[in-house]
């Protein structure tokens, strides 16, 4: 399966985001690919699975979270005005 095993019970991996708020798990003994940080948070790919579940409840890119809140914005002025 690859350098990721569910079963590995080593700290073999990190969490890395981007700008769009989106997570990945990324090999903990490289650097992220450019657009992607950190997020601080190793472990297992056990722990890993557990912290993007917990952290990442809404799974639209962070610019049509935006433009959505924008959208129900203007439909409220619209609304209101």
């Amino acid at each position: 399966m690859g350098w990721l095993d569910e079963d590995d019970d080593t700290d073999c991996c990190q969490i890395v985001v981007n700008q769009e708020e989106q997570y990945a798990f990324w090999p903990a003994d490289r650097t992220p690919p450019e657009g992607w940080s950190p997020t601080g948070f190793r472990g297992t790919p056990r722990q890993c699975a557990s912290y993007v579940r917990e952290v990442w409840t809404d799974l639209r890119p962070l610019s049509l979270r935006n433009a959505m809140a924008e959208d129900v914005r203007t439909d409220q002025q619209a609304t209101d005005g």
